[in-house]
């Protein structure tokens, strides 16, 4: 029953999508967000956000209108998806910085979820009409998934950038976070400390460059992936012969938009997981424990 509620859901799209176009010509999904309006700056991007962020609100209302001490419905759900979440972030970072970002990761890890899943709901990216544009005709997507738009995962990753040198000066202070990036890592003395100093400072330039480049590698790391595949989905949508693209486009992407299904989750999570080591890496103290 839920492959052929799907199944229907995608015909309905392609027939959709087919008449909101000229021609029944499927058009490829642009490399930016585009605005809806000459008025008021809303791209189709910022909609998804908006829908998201919604979504995830009412959830958790939803999850904690009546708590129980035995949880059901929505509140167990919600308890098993946040706390399975923690034990993983906790197992990887401790439960010291655990507690002080999961704040943070968190809820970056369920808005890229989110934002993942509703942009494979069919008709996103593919339902709009042509405008008039410098002389010829260009299609305009009423909705366009939030992560498919460079800003968003931009936004994330630099947000974390500025987060992660917060929290990197606080658990180090410093003078311990200038150390970890070009002190000697373990006992030299005498002639093998001479040598080995000028070693670690050159080292310590390359991780100066190597945190400046993070954001911007988390950032293209998501968007591309979204994008592509979410542009692959209407590639293949256009395989199907111009006369049968209101009934049978969705075919050939039937099987892709599964696996799209777990490139969202997995995404998600490499996002956050990621972004976790990153922290990890800068706050970690050895065998030292926080009390």
């Amino acid at each position: 029953m839920r492959f052929l509620s799907l199944t229907s859901i995608c015909w309905f799209s392609g027939v959709l999508s087919t008449f909101a176009s000229e021609g029944g010509e499927h058009h490829a999904l642009p490399l930016n967000a585009e605005r809806l309006s000459e008025v008021l700056p809303i791209s189709n991007s910022m909609i998804m956000v908006w829908l998201a962020v919604a979504l995830i609100v009412w959830f958790c209302q939803a999850a904690t209108r009546k708590m129980a001490m035995v949880p059901a419905g929505f509140q167990n759900f919600a308890e098993w998806a946040i706390e399975s979440l923690y034990d993983f972030l906790s197992g990887l970072m401790g439960d010291h910085l655990t507690k002080r970002t999961f704040w943070f990761f968190g809820s970056i890890f369920f808005f890229i979820l989110v934002s993942n899943y509703l942009g494979l709901i069919p008709g996103v990216g593919t339902m709009g009409w042509n405008v008039a544009e410098h002389g010829h005709h260009e299609f305009l997507p009423f909705l366009r998934g939030a992560n498919a738009d460079i800003n968003m995962t931009a936004a994330m990753a630099f947000s974390f950038a500025v987060l992660w040198f917060y929290w990197a000066l606080t658990e180090n202070n410093l003078k311990g976070f200038l150390a970890h990036i070009f002190a000697p890592k373990g006992s030299f003395k005498g002639l093998m400390l001479m040598v080995m100093v000028p070693v670690f400072l050159f080292v310590g330039v390359l991780e100066i460059i190597s945190i400046a480049i993070r954001p911007v590698a988390l950032t293209f790391r998501l968007f591309g992936n979204i994008y592509g595949g979410e542009q692959t989905m209407e590639s293949l949508m256009s395989l199907i012969p111009s006369g049968l693209q209101p009934y049978l486009s969705w075919l050939p992407a039937l099987p892709f938009y599964f696996m799209e299904l777990l490139v969202g989750f997995v995404q998600a999570l490499v996002f956050t997981l990621l972004c976790a080591i990153f922290l990890k890496l800068i706050c970690d103290h050895g065998e030292e424990e926080h009390h």
